[in-house]
Parts: C-alpha cells; sequence; structure tokens
C-alpha cells in the first residue's frame, strides 16, 4: 500500500527533482500534489489529506514553522527538506523528527521514507511538534527533548538526564531513578541536541549533565565522579575546557 504524500517548497526545480527521484527510486510513495508556498501548502494539505508532507524550511513569507503552527493538530508525518540550517536542523533533532538535506541523496531520502513508514499511526505527533515550536521559538536552553527507541518515542525532561554513553551508533541515556534509555541516535546527535544546556563532551564516548558532578578527582590521570555514583573517564585535551566549564558555575 501507498503512502500518500505532498511537496512543499518555493523554488520549481527543488519540487521537480524530488518528484522524479520519488517516482524512480521510492515506488511506494504517491504524489499527491505540489505547492510552491506555505500557505499553498496549508491549502493543499486541507484538500488531499496526505500521510506525509516533504517540507522545505526556509520559504518566502512563511517558514516550515510557521505552516506547522496553524495546525490545532497534526495527523501526517513529516521530512524536512533543507539546504544547512544549522539552528533548523538543531531544533528538528531535538523532536526526534527526519530532515533531508539539499541536494537530496537518494539512499538517505529512501531510509528516511522508511523510518517515516514505521513511526505511521503512532499517537505522539501532537507532542513532537509541540516541542519542535518550543525550540524554534525560543533561544533559551531546552526544557525536554524526544528520544527516539526501538518501539517509540519517550519525551524526557533534559534536567532529568544525568549522562549520556555512546554504544556505536546508539547512545544510552543515564536518568535520575536508576533509569536508562538506548536511543537510536548517536552521542554526537545528542552533543548537538544539547549543546545550549549545561552539557559537556567529557570523552568520545561520554556526555555529562555538568549540573550532576559529584566529584572530580584529579588522581589517575582524572576522572569525575556523577550523582549516579557513576565513573566517568575525561580525555587529557578536555580536561582544561572542563575546569573552564565547572568554574563557570
Amino acid at each position: 500500500m501507498k503512502t500518500t504524500a505532498v511537496i512543499i517548497d518555493d523554488e520549481e526545480g527543488a519540487r521537480e527533482s524530488l518528484a522524479n527521484i520519488l517516482t524512480s527510486y521510492v515506488p511506494n510513495v504517491e504524489i499527491l500534489g505540489k505547492a510552491a508556498s506555505a500557505s499553498a501548502g496549508y491549502k493543499l494539505i486541507n484538500e488531499v489529506k496526505p500521510q506525509l508532507i516533504f517540507l522545505d524550511v526556509e520559504m518566502p513569507n512563511e517558514n516550515a514553522f510557521d505552516l506547522i503552527d496553524k495546525f490545532d493538530s497534526v495527523d501526517f508525518e513529516i521530512i524536512f527538506v533543507t539546504a544547512y540550517d544549522h539552528y533548523a536542523i538543531q531544533a528538528i533533532k531535538s523532536s526526534a523528527l527526519d530532515y533531508l538535506l539539499k541536494p537530496i541523496d537518494i539512499d538517505d531520502l529512501q531510509s528516511a521514507v522508511d523510518k517515516v513508514g514505521c513511526k505511521m499511526n503512532q499517537p505522539q505527533k501532537d507532542e513532537q511538534f509541540e516541542l519542535l515550536l518550543e525550540s524554534v521559538n525560543s533561544d533559551k536552553p531546552l526544557k525536554k527533548i524526544a528520544i527516539p527507541e526501538s518501539d517509540g518515542l519517550m519525551f524526557v525532561d533534559v534536567n532529568d538526564i544525568i549522562r549520556c554513553e555512546s554504544d556505536g551508533n546508539y547512545t544510552i541515556i543515564y536518568l535520575k531513578n536508576d533509569k536508562r534509555i538506548v536511543s537510536s541516535k548517536t552521542l554526537g546527535d545528542y552533543d548537538e541536541i544539547l549543546k545550549n544546556n549545561e552539557f559537556f563532551r567529557t570523552h568520545r564516548s561520554h556526555l555529562i549533565n555538568l549540573k550532576e558532578i559529584h566529584k572530580f578527582v584529579k588522581s589517575d590521570g582524572g576522572y569525575i565522579l556523577m550523582s549516579d555514583k557513576s565513573e566517568v573517564e575525561i580525555s587529557r585535551r578536555k580536561k582544561q575546557d572542563f575546569l573552564s566549564r565547572l568554574a563557570e558555575f
């Protein structure tokens, strides 16, 4: 069964290119229409009721987030399509939503569509988009992030995170009250998502919440004792930056 979709992008060439790639390489997607602006996209979505939207982030007059904000409830999936926009991508990642960078890579497109197919009909879209809009419309540190798990999403208060540990292409997130989550995002993703919060990458395998440090032990090359009694290694090249961050508290 095909997934119905619309494409919203102000550049005609970008719309046609994506449509051609979808037709040739992702035949399980049926394109119901295209729109050249956020306002036209809003009208198109309400007319054809697609399951999936390919949405350009930056458009004249209104951007992708202005469009999303018009909906009281979101009953469709979105794959954002954008040239590299650091701020927008950080907001999208914090909400565990999918995005593609222009020019679009066919493998990335197929992977994004496959992931969206797995998430269809999950009852968490509204909370995801509320989190997205909160992140976009505020320059303050994040209060909450969406963490993708194997069977759905977990919405977590950032202050409840003690530390994050790399496990290959996965990340183990340790929370207060001895809880932990295995996320399908990399530690690098969380380093990017949480960079405006009080987190520090001590090592290639660890990202810690500076508010949850219990003690810094200088002996044996130096390590950090966290509030959950775990010991976290700190690399030599990171030590001076770490001590500087501690001095800010």
